[in-house]
């Protein structure tokens, strides 16, 4: 078990398994397939679990993003950025948090601040954590984020 510290973007405390992109993670690329299409039955669970649609990340392509601890080093891409965020957090199909370990950019701490204010519950996000975190943490270890931005990895 390990813990770092980061800045709360949008504070508060979350629960959820890892997934880990070492490189850049483009919102629209990446929720496009489940935002666009939901639930196709002849296309399977795809889209209903939020697969990755991204084919230039390798970490994430095809797999579920959905109430995940998404632990990325910062967004790239379309100035959708933020409205995708939104969009993924108001539809259900987001996931738990954003864990970037550097600073987050405008318009995807826009989105995360859009979703703390009009959906029910926030999309606790938090930057900051230091290239350490990146390199420690793997995909399906247990995150546990407190309000303060402390974020311990089991």
């Amino acid at each position: 078990m390990k813990q770092f510290k980061g800045r709360p973007v949008v504070a508060g405390k979350c629960t959820a398994d890892a997934l880990v992109s070492r490189g850049g993670f483009n919102t629209l690329a990446s929720f496009q397939g489940a935002l666009q299409f939901g639930e196709i039955p002849i296309l399977g669970n795809k889209y209903k679990q939020t697969e990755c649609d991204d084919q230039n990340n390798k970490d994430l392509y095809r797999k579920p993003m959905l109430n995940k601890a998404l632990c990325l080093p910062q967004t790239i891409g379309s100035t959708t950025g933020g409205m995708v965020l939104y969009c993924a957090k108001s539809l259900g199909k987001s996931p738990a948090c954003l864990l970037f370990s550097e600073h987050i950019d405008s318009l995807a701490a826009a989105g995360a601040i859009l979703a703390a204010n009009f959906c029910d519950t926030p999309m606790v996000t938090v930057d900051c954590l230091g290239q350490e975190f990146l390199d420690y943490v793997q995909d399906g270890m247990k995150i546990t984020v407190d309000e303060d931005g402390t974020v311990t990895v089991e």
